[in-house]
């Protein structure tokens, strides 16, 4: 009698323990899923924070450039593209763009030393340059969650779990522009 009580405690609690083994996997595939979905949403805030800069930078310099037309035309079109963006790919690809775009504009402002020298023209050029490096920052936090979440819905068993929830795979946010893997030149 004793034995058959515990034959069907143990036929209950099987499926109980498989049951809040699933919720303890999708809980932590949701958990991760929020985190990737929150660092993208620090990229974003210093990706507008950046397209918001460009304009003032811009315009600071055109009294100054009055003859390089094409260098703020590409600078405003790689912005309308980045801004335009909907996927992490597509910012990825377009936000590439506009970094080699204001690349070149800083290229072309070494030859304005008046511009250089410029009060406004320095504070916009130091406050992009600092979100430059929170974008760089948030795009590494991104990128880590991304992986950690990559991982969990590819590594069994929460690869099932991830597979009957539709958890799909996210993707990086990387370089796509080639020129800014290139370790930049210094000189004294």
């Amino acid at each position: 009698m004793s034995g058959m009580i515990i034959f069907i405690v143990i036929i209950l609690l099987v499926p109980v323990l498989l049951v809040l083994f699933v919720i303890s996997i999708y809980n932590a595939l949701v958990r991760l899923r929020n985190q990737v979905d929150n660092a993208w949403s620090q990229i974003d805030v210093q990706l507008k924070r950046r397209h918001d800069l460009i304009p003032n930078l811009v315009e600071t310099a055109k009294g100054y450039m009055k003859h390089e037309r094409g260098t703020f035309e590409a600078i405003t079109q790689a912005r309308s593209q980045a801004m335009g963006a909907k996927t992490v790919a597509e910012s990825s690809k377009a936000e590439g763009a506009l970094g080699e775009a204001l690349s070149k504009f800083m290229l072309v402002v070494e030859n304005y030393p008046d511009l250089k020298a410029n009060q406004n023209f320095l504070a916009v050029q130091e406050e992009l340059s600092s979100t430059e490096n929170k974008i760089a920052f948030a795009r590494q936090s991104y990128n880590d969650q991304v992986l950690a979440f990559n991982n969990k819905i590819q590594m069994f068993p929460s690869n099932i779990i991830a597979g009957m929830f539709s958890f799909g795979k996210r993707d990086f946010f990387e370089i796509e522009v080639e020129a800014e893997r290139e370790v930049p030149k210094v000189s004294f």
